[in-house]
């Protein structure tokens, strides 16, 4: 009974806590665009419409030739600035995992000795490593990204010889549920 209060529990956190963030950064926009309305009247709800469209035209403008030049061309800015081209890079890389296509996102769940020998992280592997990373290390290798907990959303990007990560037969739900209780869930054999 108390284990299932527990799963309950949890389940219940990974519902409302990004639900609850997606209400509150909606909040934001919303109220900016309403702030930001040439009309002085308050009109219920037309904040929330102009986001929408304003969210709509983004991906419609984006997915267009010129869209995507535009966005390639706003990136290249965007990297050259120190500071910033971090946090792009990071927002958008986290957008990609959760919004990517379903056979895009993580691939499989691991256990890997990190951050030093004889202490087990849980990652994700997110894809094979490529480029002159994988050239210079002479082994096959796979990224992987161990989250923080209790939030997920943040964490460490690793390179990993592949024959040193233990893939777990395990579901990436399961898994987010395991570091978001910090260890207090665990997914039933």
């Amino acid at each position: 009974m108390k284990t299932r209060l527990k799963n309950y529990f949890i389940t219940g956190l990974l519902v409302l806590i990004p639900i609850s963030l997606t209400i509150y950064i909606l909040k934001i926009l919303i109220g900016l665009v309403e702030d930001f309305s040439p009309i002085k009247l308050p009109i219920p709800g037309m904040g929330l419409i102009i986001t929408i469209g304003i969210v709509v035209a983004t991906g419609f403008i984006a997915t267009s030739v010129i869209g995507r030049w535009l966005v390639n061309l706003g990136e290249k800015f965007l990297y050259r600035i120190p500071i910033v081209k971090n946090i792009y890079q990071g927002a958008k890389q986290l957008s990609n995992a959760v919004f990517a296509p379903k056979g895009d996102k993580f691939r499989s769940v691991v256990l890997l000795e990190y951050p030093r020998k004889g202490l087990y992280s849980l990652g994700f592997v997110t894809g094979d490593t490529k480029g002159v990373m994988q050239d210079k290390t002479q082994k096959k290798m796979v990224n992987v990204f161990v989250p923080t907990t209790p939030n997920p959303t943040s964490g460490f990007y690793l390179m990993v010889p592949e024959d040193e990560v233990i893939r777990l037969n395990m579901n990436v739900e399961d898994a987010f549920k395991v570091l978001i209780s910090g260890g207090l869930y665990y997914p039933p054999r």
